[in-house]
């Protein structure tokens, strides 16, 4: 009887040890805009005019609109990332090295900021291996209209990064044979390419500050990461 009860109790340890030792979970969704200092929707003689000349600079963010990282709650909290490349980005043409900012929201917890960053890198990739400097700062998203096809976006990142958006027009196609020459900077489920009414970075850390507006230079989307 004794030796029932001991047995019965590894048992019921060693099945919570291994219920704790599961991996803490990893679901978010939310919603995505960049903007650069080139044309991501263009045609080739315009594209070809700008690599290497424009296209090293950039601002993209993350709104998060429900989910965790790694077990850390992320609801309603945003990240922006700010880079100078050494190329025209999206270019075979030697983009790195890459610089970074990384502006946080400041309205996460300590908890939140780290699974903020890492969140940011793993999206970002290799374009934010080298931040040079993080801030924490209150960043508004907003994306009208739920439609990518026609959706306004702008982001304010502490008043340090600023992207404001509109929908393409018939208006805007020029050569009459524009395409997406670019592709998004990081991994989205869907993404439109958009006219940048403002991109602006006016913070440290990159050597240079920039306004870049009155381009088909950015991306609306939306993402879905789970592990």
């Amino acid at each position: 009887m004794r030796k029932s009860i001991f047995t019965g109790a590894a048992l019921l340890l060693a099945s919570s040890l291994a219920f704790s030792a599961e991996p803490a979970k990893t679901d978010l969704r939310g919603e995505y805009v960049e903007a650069r200092n080139a044309e991501v929707y263009t045609g080739p003689c315009f594209a070809n005019g700008e690599a290497g000349q424009v296209g090293d600079l950039a601002v993209f963010g993350w709104s998060i609109e429900k989910g965790a990282w790694e077990g850390v709650p992320l609801d309603g909290l945003s990240v922006v990332g700010v880079i100078r490349a050494s190329n025209t980005l999206g270019a075979d043409i030697g983009t790195f090295p890459v610089h970074a900012v990384l502006i946080v929201d400041e309205r996460a917890n300590v908890e939140q900021r780290v699974a903020l960053k890492s969140f940011a890198h793993r999206m970002g990739g290799d374009l934010l291996d080298d931040v040079t400097k993080v801030v924490y700062a209150p960043i508004s998203f907003r994306l009208k209209d739920g439609n990518l096809h026609t959706a306004t976006a702008t982001l304010d990142a502490g008043g340090l990064a600023q992207i404001e958006t509109r929908a393409l027009r018939a208006t805007d196609n020029i050569c009459h044979n524009e395409r997406t020459f670019y592709p998004p900077l990081t991994p989205l489920d869907h993404a439109m390419p958009a006219f940048t009414v403002a991109n602006r970075y006016a913070g440290d850390g990159l050597g240079t500050r920039w306004s870049s507006p009155g381009k088909r230079s950015a991306f609306v989307g939306s993402f879905h990461y789970s592990d």
